[in-house]
């Protein structure tokens, strides 16, 4: 008789968690697992112990310190030129100004803010819309709440770059549909989804009356200028039915603080909150006062990360592809995706798992096998993950491993 609950009995221990695991036995330069391996900025790091110092070591508010609330409403109220909820003939240039204490709900990483979404706003037996692939929690998310998933496949193009069918897209939406999930910059393919997609998005979420859940925690790590970053809740019409995610992690290189956040006008805040209330009530409170230093003020260091990951991406792109990998285009995010048939069928790798399974053991790096994302597993098969949020000496160790694959 199994110990776990039927509904998370599918999703097993997180393909993160195994192949990091396999990574150390092995000695292995990990690729796999979406961390940088170099310290985040050190403004944060005083920020939090001097909060510790000064006493700020009991439980933050339910749903933030303050001064994080203000600085994350401050940095989002900048996106909107206009309120989408303010008709333009009676103001036309006014910004539109997040309210720190009725939008922002500060959750422990947008991990925690996906299920208190899920948990706060949507019914069991309503319907989810998901782009496959998807990062793993999202569809054990939809299983905690008893929704039931519509999946929509993201494919890659004759550029190489992954988008979706309009047709299938538009199929997906049902008179059962409560919410549809977005995330741009896209884990794991790297896509950031463009301007005439999300407005398509927001069309249809207007046409039936559907909630948007946007998981933005890449929103600063975009690397193509005509592929900037855009909050679905800024376009015209979608403030009003949009759950804005976020997290500090990814951004600011402190995934192990575990800061994200929610933003939400107040009926769709008071659901998040209700589910937020009972999972963690409050998040680290030193932590909120070091990430709202760094928010505050950032300095040069994201645009550093940037370059950084940019010419990461660029080495191991070309390495992937002298080796014969079809390495698509990564326009954001840590992660690059490539279809390895060609790499596999020279190994005698059957499926992306094996692969992975034979890069550890033969040349020390480890990847992703991204079939896990997917609901249909062989939409994945062919394709592998590799992140290049590290040093450029740790993407040049792999790159110099991985070039056993050729020999």
């Amino acid at each position: 008789m199994s110990s776990v609950a039927k509904r998370l009995q599918p999703f097993g221990t997180t393909i993160f968690t195994e192949m990091t695991a396999l990574a150390v036995k092995h000695n292995a330069v990990n690729l796999a697992q979406g961390f940088p391996d170099f310290d985040g900025p050190q403004l944060a790091k005083d920020a939090a112990k001097a909060a510790i110092d000064a006493g700020h070591s009991q439980y933050a508010r339910m749903f933030g310190v303050p001064k994080l609330n203000a600085a994350i409403a401050s940095t989002f109220s900048k996106r909107f030129s206009v309120s989408p909820s303010t008709p333009r003939h009676l103001d036309t240039s006014a910004p539109f100004s997040i309210d720190p204490d009725a939008h922002v709900t500060i959750t422990s990483g947008c991990t925690e803010a996906l299920p208190a979404t899920f948990l706060g706003l949507i019914n069991p037996g309503e319907e989810v819309i998901l782009f496959e692939p998807f990062y793993d929690s999202y569809r054990a998310c939809v299983a905690l709440a008893g929704a039931t998933p519509k999946f929509v496949t993201l494919r890659p193009d004759s550029t190489g770059r992954f988008g979706f069918d309009e047709g299938e897209l538009r199929a997906a939406f049902t008179n059962r549909t409560r919410a549809i999930l977005v995330n741009t910059p896209h884990n794991p393919t790297g896509k950031v989804y463009t301007k005439a997609e999300l407005e398509l998005i927001a069309s249809l979420c207007q046409k039936h009356n559907v909630l948007a859940i946007t998981d933005e925690v890449y929103e600063h790590l975009t690397y193509e200028p005509s592929l900037p970053h855009i909050s679905l809740a800024t376009l015209p019409g979608m403030w009003e039915r949009t759950v804005t995610l976020s997290s500090l992690g990814k951004s600011f290189s402190l995934t192990g603080w575990k800061i994200g956040w929610a933003i939400a006008p107040p009926n769709l805040t008071a659901g998040v909150r209700a589910a937020h209330q009972f999972l963690t009530f409050a998040t680290a409170t030193p932590l909120q006062h070091g990430a709202a230093a760094v928010i505050e003020n950032p300095g040069p260091i994201v645009e550093e990360y940037k370059t950084l990951f940019r010419r990461n991406r660029d080495v191991l792109a070309t390495a992937l592809t002298d080796l014969g990998f079809k390495a698509f285009p990564s326009d954001g995010t840590y992660f690059i995706m490539a279809d390895h048939s060609a790499v596999s069928a020279r190994l005698g790798a059957t499926d992306d798992r094996d692969l992975c399974q034979k890069m550890i053991e033969r040349c020390g790096v480890a990847a992703i096998p991204p079939s896990v994302f997917y609901e249909n597993r062989e939409h994945g098969r062919s394709f592998v993950r590799f992140a290049y949020c590290k040093k450029a000496e740790t993407i040049d160790l792999a790159v110099h491993r991985l070039a056993e694959l050729g020999r």
